[in-house]
C-alpha cells in the first residue's frame, strides 16, 4: 500500500515524533517526585540514556513508547500500513538494542524498572506500582 502523504508531509509528521520529554514521561517523573524521590534525567555515562535515574536506589526507568519498543499491548501490536518490512525491522532492532542495553546495565549493578506508554493512562495505578517498586527497595 502506497503511504497517503508525500514524502515532504511524511517527514514533517515524523520529525515532530520527540524521543525526550514525552508526555509519558512527564506523567512519570511527577509520579516519582510525589512520591518524595528525587532524580536525574538521561545520564549519558549510562548505556542507553535511561529517562530517569535514581542513584539513591541504583535504579534507572525506561520510560518506553508502546509501538516503537514492541510492546504487547494493542498498540504495541499494531503494524504499519505503509513501507511494511522497514517498520518491522526497526522496531524489532530496537527491542534487540533494549535488551543488550539492559544486560549493559545490570552488569553494573543497576535495577531497572519499564514504564510502558500504556501504564501511563491509569495514572493512580502506575502510582501504585512505582511506589511498590521503588519504595520497596
Amino acid at each position: 500500500m502506497a503511504d497517503i502523504y508525500t514524502k515532504e508531509k511524511r517527514s514533517e509528521i515524523m520529525s515532530r515524533v520527540r524521543s525526550r520529554d514525552t508526555r509519558p514521561e512527564g506523567i512519570v517523573r511527577s509520579v516519582i517526585h510525589r512520591l518524595g524521590l528525587r532524580f536525574r534525567l538521561a545520564v549519558g555515562d549510562l548505556p542507553g540514556r535511561p529517562d530517569v535515574v535514581l542513584r539513591r536506589l541504583k535504579t534507572v526507568v525506561f520510560v518506553n513508547g508502546c509501538y516503537w519498543h514492541g510492546h504487547d499491548c494493542s498498540k504495541g501490536r499494531s503494524k504499519a500500513k505503509t513501507n511494511v518490512a522497514f517498520w518491522a525491522t526497526k522496531i524489532s532492532d530496537n527491542v534487540a538494542r533494549d535488551r543488550r542495553t539492559f544486560s549493559r546495565i545490570k552488569d553494573q549493578g543497576w535495577r531497572i524498572l519499564v514504564v510502558w506508554e500504556c501504564q501511563t493512562k491509569n495514572v493512580e495505578k502506575l502510582r501504585s506500582h512505582l511506589a511498590e517498586e521503588l519504595i520497596r527497595v
